[in-house]
């Protein structure tokens, strides 16, 4: 194969697209470049379908590859292992981008492979995965007949940005990757700080400019090395057997339909098939003819319900195409977590709960451009019973991830800073019962969560997932859709946000394509829902509380000097640990000299805040501290003023008068006031004694003055330590008191 490349200046950075070098044995490969930062991507597939299949098997798996930033992977192991979360999301949006643009009937295993050969730190790999996947289709046999290509956009200043560096990405109030075709958009998943639906209007408007040049250049490189497509057989005219059930139905399949509850529903409809069935095909058919039936009547059903919606505006559950089902809401469900809530509307239900915890708690995320904490985690949970099944438990799939980082996007804007509020967050949603938009129901809960804990979010933050039901000119926007809605629709366009704006948005379609007019009906029929559920949520729970809950931790912040940090950790961490192991707190210090203490019990917290204080406390000029003398030199005395701060003390500020002998005035271990009378550049330490026996300067504790009286010249040292010329050690000793 020839090699191709074609090019497109983007805001003067070069993006490329090249064919024919690399991978030439995969049925399609393309490397995609945005500056120095490049992706490979490549297919592959199975020459034949697997019979019985009835879906289409295709597999996206994106995987990052440290070499491309110069990086080697951390582990025992050294090398990559299992997909990390972002992984996954990447993998996720390129097969939901790509998926609906495979001909129909297409059922042949297919397999899309993407990595990171060159990563530069500024621009991240995910839109580039996405064009990728397309372009390597698009040159290979596989019927994936029109380009899909995808931008990220940011917003920065009020400019919007394609394609912004991760820098301008921190930077944004606006974090949106869309994917498309020359017509229209098929994917967006994204974020914003309380976005107008205008505004995300006008990103959508914006992106798709830049995705139908993209595609152009897709086009030109198909053009230039495309390879021919493979037919795919027709299915199975099946108009026979829908026209015999169609006939025999009669008002029952719709009566069945609107069955009041899932599990009630899902049994009418069966008995109405098997009913409708077996007076066609009688009580012995020939072998797979009930099971031909069976996919005609599905045809049927989904039709019937599609028309009863564009016809009547008639849903399953009887509601109008704008209803929000019912909602039930129980705040403080839980005694022993620190922030709990039941979210249930219609038959979906969210058990949600709030954790608070330290530093120590935070996520460490490896990613390419290398390791970083996050400090708020939202975990969505989907057990097999919710549905009503039996199935393996296993650790969280892809689609548990996808779901939790969308909740976990739409909560994260009003959050308060980690300055305001010094604890590591991690919300849990447990779905208890499904029948759609349960990760809408999670963003409601985790709200209220978050709330009943006490933690001071901005405002409230609901969730609605709206579906679309479209055939030729007519259309019609549902809100808040059933499970069966979500199957039977082309689109499910999950919104979340506050009563000021848009914080998170998803967007799945099963048709090639959504103008941007019906999208922004769909916004706007969105707000409205979203509004009356956050009334809901307000007549539960209006605001946070004004304390945290009883259960979680008290963190105290203060900052030190980083030259003391060494004193709080001490050799081998000695300090800190026995710290923790007096006083049961959680310790954190990082390199700034910010030190938080948590625990949940007062009495603790301030043991070991006293305990840091006296470790970190600096000698302050004017001061007066109860010192000890550690040294004695013929010119004065070190006096330790508090734990690993000493100071001198000059032998002419020892006394008010003359001092001949040191030795005469004060002994190693003798406690004295002194007052710090100066502090060098280097930080030096002077003291006098003579001047806090004075009794001026700010008193540190202790009355003022030395605790032992000045010694007579005249008794010396010849005569013994108890000689009776000195006098009793007791309370008569003045100032000084007794030795320690």
């Amino acid at each position: 194969m020839q090699a191709e490349r074609v090019e497109l200046d983007i805001n003067g950075k070069t993006f490329f697209i090249e064919s024919g070098v690399l991978a030439k044995q995969a049925a399609g490969s393309v490397v995609v470049g945005f500056e120095e930062t490049i992706i490979l991507a490549a297919v592959a597939a199975e020459e034949k379908a697997r019979e019985g299949l009835d879906f289409f098997p295709l597999t996206v798996d994106y995987r990052d590859r440290t070499s491309a930033a110069g990086r080697i992977p951390g582990g025992f192991l050294k090398r990559e292992a299992r997909p990390s979360d972002r992984e996954t999301l990447t993998s996720r949006i390129v097969d939901r981008s790509i998926r609906p643009m495979f001909e129909k009937g297409f059922l042949n295993e297919t397999q899309v492979i993407i990595n990171p050969l060159s990563f530069d730190y500024e621009h991240e790999t995910s839109p580039l995965a996405l064009t990728g996947a397309s372009a390597a289709l698009s040159v290979s046999y596989l019927p994936f007949h029109q380009p899909v290509s995808a931008v990220r956009v940011g917003r920065v200043d009020g400019e919007f940005i394609v394609n912004p560096t991760i820098q301008q990405i921190a930077e944004s109030d606006i974090n949106i990757l869309c994917a498309g075709t020359e017509d229209s958009l098929n994917m967006v998943e994204g974020s914003g700080k309380e976005m107008s639906e205008d505004d995300l209007v006008a990103a959508l408007e914006f992106a798709h400019g830049w995705i139908k040049q993209i595609c152009v250049i897709q086009t030109e490189l198909k053009q230039k090395l495309g390879k021919k497509k493979i037919e795919v057989p027709e299915g199975p005219d099946r108009s026979a057997e829908i026209a015999a059930i169609s006939e025999k139905m009669g008002s029952r399949l719709r009566d069945a339909i609107l069955t009041s509850g899932k599990k009630e529903r899902g049994d009418a409809i069966k008995e109405v098939r098997n009913a409708i069935i077996a007076e066609i095909i009688g009580d012995e058919p020939e072998d797979g003819v009930e099971a031909i039936y069976k996919e005609a009547f599905d045809t049927v059903r989904k039709g019937l319900i599609r028309e009863m919606i564009l016809s009547d505006g008639l849903r399953a559950d009887s509601r109008k195409t704008d209803e929000i089902r019912q909602i039930d809401i129980g705040v403080d469900a839980l005694p022993r977590t620190h922030g709990s809530t039941v979210f249930t509307r219609g038959e979906t239900q969210a058990l949600v709960t709030t954790t608070l915890g330290t530093g120590q708690d935070e996520l460490m995320e490896d990613f390419l451009e290398g390791r970083q904490p996050r400090r708020f985690m939202l975990h969505y949970n989907f057990p097999a019973f919710c549905v009503g099944e039996v199935k393996r438990m296993m650790g969280p799939g892809r689609r548990e991830i996808g779901h939790g980082t969308l909740a976990q996007n739409a909560i994260e804007p009003v959050l308060p800073t980690a300055e305001d509020f010094p604890y590591t967050i991690r919300i849990v949603s447990e779905i208890l019962e499904s029948n759609g938009s349960s990760s809408m129901a999670s963003v409601c809960g985790a709200s209220l969560s978050l709330m009943d804990a006490g933690v001071p979010i901005s405002g409230a933050v609901a969730g609605i997932a709206m579906g679309l039901v479209q055939d030729g000119d007519r259309s019609a926007i549902l809100s808040d859709i059933l499970g069966l809605e979500d199957a039977v629709g082309d689109m499910d366009f999950k919104v979340a946000g506050t009563r000021k704006g848009i914080t998170a948005v998803q967007m799945d379609i099963k048709v090639k394509g959504l103008p941007v007019e019906l999208m922004q009906r769909a916004l706007e029929q969105a707000k409205q829902g979203r509004f009356h559920i956050l009334d809901k949520m307000a007549e539960a729970l209006a605001e946070p509380r004004s304390e945290l809950n009883k259960n979680a931790p008290r963190i105290h912040t203060l900052q030190i000097n980083p030259d003391k940090i060494r004193d709080i950790i001490g050799p081998g961490g000695k300090v800190i640990r026995g710290i923790t192991a007096d006083t049961g707190c959680q310790i954190d210090v990082n390199d700034e000299g910010i030190v938080k203490i948590a625990s949940t019990n007062g009495e603790q917290l301030k043991a070991a805040l006293d305990i840091i204080n006296a470790i970190t406390q600096e000698a302050v000029i004017g001061k007066i501290y109860v010192g000890s003398v550690k040294k004695i030199v013929d010119f004065g005395a070190f006096v330790e003023i508090f734990p690993g701060t000493e100071g001198l003390c000059h032998i002419s500020e020892m006394a008010p008068h003359r001092i001949e002998r040191m030795e005469d005035e004060a002994d190693v271990g003798d406690e004295m006031l002194v007052k710090v009378i100066d502090i060098d550049r280097s930080g030096k330490i002077r003291l006098s004694r003579k001047e806090a026996m004075s009794g001026g300067g700010d008193d540190a504790g202790g009355d003022s003055g030395s605790r032992r009286p000045p010694r007579r010249p005249e008794g010396g040292r010849d005569g013994g330590r108890g000689g009776n010329d000195r006098g009793p050690r007791g309370g008569g000793r003045g100032d000084r008191g007794g030795r320690r």
